[in-house]
């Protein structure tokens, strides 16, 4: 990824900070969840967004089904962003949170250093915060934009 191209995610990114939280939106300035933001990111850099995510719970703390783990976030972002290892990733690129042992990956911000993150804070706003060790251990998927 090019200087450029990462300033130009990290951007559009930074532009979302303050926006509240409001779980399964995505408008600037008026409400966001941690998805919203990434699909606001989306628009932003390409235009219109190629599918509309199917409803979701804001529970981060799902247990698995009959049939398992679901990974419903990490499935969508297969379909539409670039997969790379998680030691690979850098400021502009998109990387998606276990929240609880077995449980789905729910939880997604867009890094903007090696140490820091934008994301949507469940009760407060975006926000861009240090990528703490907890969040670390947290860390599942990791995505670049295409074309970045």
């Amino acid at each position: 990824m090019t200087a450029q191209a990462e300033a130009r995610i990290l951007t559009a990114a930074r532009a979302w900070i303050g926006t509240p939280y409001r779980h399964q939106a995505s408008c600037r300035g008026a409400g966001t969840d941690c998805l919203g933001l990434v699909r606001g990111v989306w628009r932003d850099l390409y235009g219109e967004e190629p599918e509309t995510p199917p409803p979701y719970t804001p529970d981060w703390a799902e247990a698995p089904g009959d049939d398992g783990v679901r990974e419903t976030m990490a499935e969508g972002a297969r379909r539409h962003l670039d997969e790379i290892a998680a030691g690979e990733v850098r400021a502009g690129d998109v990387v998606l949170f276990r929240m609880r042992p077995g449980g789905p990956a729910k939880h997604a911000a867009i890094l903007s250093a090696a140490d820091r993150m934008i994301h949507a804070y469940s009760g407060r706003a975006v926000v861009e915060t240090a990528l703490s060790a907890w969040w670390r251990k947290k860390l599942a998927y990791a995505f670049r934009f295409p074309g970045f």
